[in-house]
């Protein structure tokens, strides 16, 4: 069985409380029990990681690098926008990665616009609220499809 990891960033354990007009009052439990639900729909597994320390998300990448992933979903939160440690770290990975976010970061605040990440990552998807770490996981299994025929 194919497996993906979703890793959580800094700040997402509060989710459900933390300015609901941009994330809503879901929480991160909650939306992994959504991912959780599509993974066995999609007949796949998904892990779940969730850190408010930069060091243990490299970690977890390296972690997912040795397991064998099949592809990364990330919504690594204001790490996005300036952690070159994350990037490289992702950078390591041969699946596919899709970064992504519940606000739409390019009608925010002018230093949400740039991912550092943009450059090595299969693709984003942003704005579309917990339907980004759905549609994620649908894109990280079509992409893991897609490199496995070449």
């Amino acid at each position: 069985m194919k497996k993906f990891l979703m890793l959580h960033g800094i700040n997402h354990n509060m989710f459900g409380k933390r300015d609901p007009k941009q994330y809503g009052t879901i929480t991160l439990e909650e939306i992994n029990g959504k991912l959780r639900a599509l993974a066995k729909e999609l007949g796949v597994e998904v892990v779940t990681f969730q850190t408010n320390s930069e060091g243990e998300m490299c970690e977890r990448i390296h972690q997912a690098y040795q397991d064998n992933m099949d592809g990364v979903m990330i919504n690594a939160g204001a790490w996005t926008h300036y952690s070159y440690g994350i990037r490289d770290a992702l950078a390591i990975l041969t699946v596919p990665v899709v970064e992504l976010h519940m606000s739409n970061i390019h009608a925010r605040e002018e230093f949400r616009h740039r991912s550092v990440f943009a450059e090595i990552i299969k693709g984003q998807i942003s704005g579309f609220g917990v339907d980004s770490y759905l549609l994620g996981l649908r894109a990280a299994v079509s992409a893991s499809g897609e490199s496995q025929k070449r």
